[in-house]
């Protein structure tokens, strides 16, 4: 879910020494469609009333078209001493369903007033990135180098699925509201929690760029500020509108503590009836 990269060596170098430096493809997701009703029609599917029975019935409208259209906004940024560096990802994404799904990303990366393209396309398992001027770069999707790098909307289901007692309902009007959150406490205290897992997965490149400058980080002063994800359904048709995740950490440095938040929103604007190719030399 990383999309950006909000800790350039600028950024840690000022850190170590005290100073910071769309358009809708289809039909809209909330709209019913028309259906001509029958005089002797089969009784209705009884209503979800759990988080696992709402999952399974988003699931099922989701894979009920061929494919969706989503837009995608990410922001990551680091603060220290009251100094914050951070970029913004904007893009829309292109998504198949079904076992041999494929998705598209056409978006842009903004950090220190530069804006840098970036494309990405999955298929076969596989993952390709093009980042502004440079060679496309390729590999398995389940690479965490990879992974890192694509969003896909609708694997928020299969995440929510694995919360199990974490996550909570609410349905209020017109929506139903899925929500799995942790508030501040000590991380090794709530790292074994699922969304937590999550979180940690975005930290650690930048984690890993801050000790390899200094920043010693241990796990056991790591704090966690909050973390929080959210999926929200249309009540009428159960199809995913919106996914959002946040997460907020504290990590001590020289007495202080620097802190990284991540956010990322994924809206559905509506079905996707193409086809994903790949350009040519991509094949």
């Amino acid at each position: 879910m990383r999309r950006t990269s909000a800790v350039p060596a600028v950024l840690l170098a000022a850190a170590l020494t005290g100073c910071a430096g769309s358009t809708d493809e289809g039909k809209p997701v909330g709209s019913a469609q028309p259906t001509t009703p029958s005089r002797q029609a089969a009784p209705a599917d009884p209503q979800p009333r759990t988080t696992t029975e709402f999952l399974a019935r988003a699931e099922e409208a989701m894979a009920g078209h061929k494919g969706w259209t989503f837009t995608v906004k990410g922001r990551e940024g680091l603060v220290l001493r009251g100094q914050e560096n951070a970029a913004t990802y904007t893009a829309t994404v292109r998504r198949t369903t079904g076992d041999a799904w494929a998705l598209h990303s056409t978006g842009s990366t903004l950090s220190k007033g530069v804006s840098k393209p970036e494309e990405i396309y999955v298929a076969d398992g596989t993952a390709y990135v093009k980042k502004g001027t440079a060679a496309w770069e390729h590999g398995p999707v389940t690479d965490p180098e990879f992974a890192d790098r694509v969003e896909d909307p609708l694997a928020a289901l299969h995440a929510f699925s694995g919360y199990g007692d974490e996550v909570t309902l609410a349905r209020p009007d017109g929506r139903v509201e899925l929500r799995a959150r942790t508030t501040t406490a000590p991380l090794t205290g709530v790292r074994d929690r699922d969304v937590v897992q999550k979180a940690l997965r975005e930290l650690a490149p930048t984690l890993r760029q801050l000790r390899t400058a200094g920043v010693s980080a241990p796990e056991n002063e790591i704090a966690v500020e909050g973390v929080e994800e959210t999926l929200v359904l249309d009540a009428a048709t159960y199809r995913v509108t919106t996914h959002t995740f946040k997460c907020t950490f504290l990590i001590p440095y020289d007495g202080q503590r620097i802190r990284y938040e991540q956010e990322l929103s994924e809206r559905t604007v509506g079905t996707y009836d193409g086809t994903v190719t790949l350009p040519k030399g991509l094949a």
